[in-house]
């Protein structure tokens, strides 16, 4: 009897050991298997639908390993804290200027590893057809951020609307504006709403991206654009940013690198037609 339970328990042990050690096998396979160097999900954050520009980028790193997963935002607000909080790996929506702010007003900590495109801020009408047509108490909408509204009202001053000083800085607000001769009255939005205020407003300012998704081409559609030009000094640049703990991370550099290819430049030509223009 003794020695037949012996037998049972040591048959047992036998069996113990035989799984814990092929799930500790597995256990270790599986980890070796996530971890393996390029094979990585790159969770990308953007605003809106107008990614075309992406797909060879994809492409391509899909072909290294590098599986991108682009997560479409609604309100500008969201992918910063969406980044800083670990729910995607990069952003790509904003630029210097609207970057900077979030740092200064948010904390963030957040830095660009790349720039990709200039989106031109055009103003926008159903309406009308030249700014000249714009008359007494009309209703303008425009983006209620600091940065895309102070962007906004610098075109209604170069279009001879308003006037603000100089000593406003490149992103004035409402209070700044001295002179309203037309008294326009401004309606502040999210960037994201400005589209679909259209039908009742005389005109609205629209970013270049939500232009684009809602069918708009800046230099075809807008009544007013603003004057864009490249280099590094354009703090309207575009960019793709980064937690600043993971700005170095090799494979993030790798999709700058591919970004910045002449098959995403004939992406900008041939589907937004001058809407987004190259900034590397």
């Amino acid at each position: 009897m003794f020695l037949k339970k012996k037998v049972q328990f040591t048959i047992g042990l036998i069996l113990w050991l035989s799984v814990s050690v092929s799930f500790g096998a597995f256990s270790v396979f599986a980890a070796a298997k996530k971890e393996a160097p390029g094979e990585r999900v790159v969770k990308i954050g953007i605003v809106g639908d107008a990614a075309d520009q992406w797909k060879p980028v994809i492409a391509k790193l899909a072909a290294e390993g590098v599986n991108i997963e682009l997560v479409e935002f609604t309100e500008y607000v969201q992918p910063n804290r969406a980044l800083q909080d670990g729910e995607i790996d990069l952003n790509s929506f904003q630029h210097y200027a609207y970057l900077e702010n979030e740092i200064k007003t948010k904390g963030y900590t957040l830095t660009p590893i790349g720039e990709t495109l200039l989106a031109p801020l055009g103003l926008y009408s159903q309406k009308i057809k030249s700014v000249s047509e714009i008359k007494n108490g009309d209703k303008i909408a425009l983006p209620n951020d600091v940065v895309n509204g102070g962007r906004s009202y610098r075109v209604l001053e170069k279009a001879g609307l308003i006037k603000i000083p100089e000593s406003a800085g490149p992103t004035p607000s409402k209070l700044d504006i001295t002179e309203n001769p037309l008294n326009l009255e401004f309606i502040e939005v999210e960037a994201a709403q400005t589209p679909r205020l259209l039908p009742d407003v005389t005109a609205a300012f629209i970013n270049g991206g939500h232009a684009v998704n809602a069918g708009l081409n800046p230099e075809r559609d807008s009544i007013a654009l603003e004057k864009q030009s490249g280099g590094s000094r354009n703090p309207y640049i575009n960019i793709i940013a980064v937690r600043t703990d993971r700005k170095d991370d090799p494979v993030f550099r790798r999709i700058v690198d591919e970004y910045h290819t002449d098959a995403v430049k004939q992406v900008f030509q041939t589907v937004y037609k001058g809407a987004f223009i190259p900034a590397w």
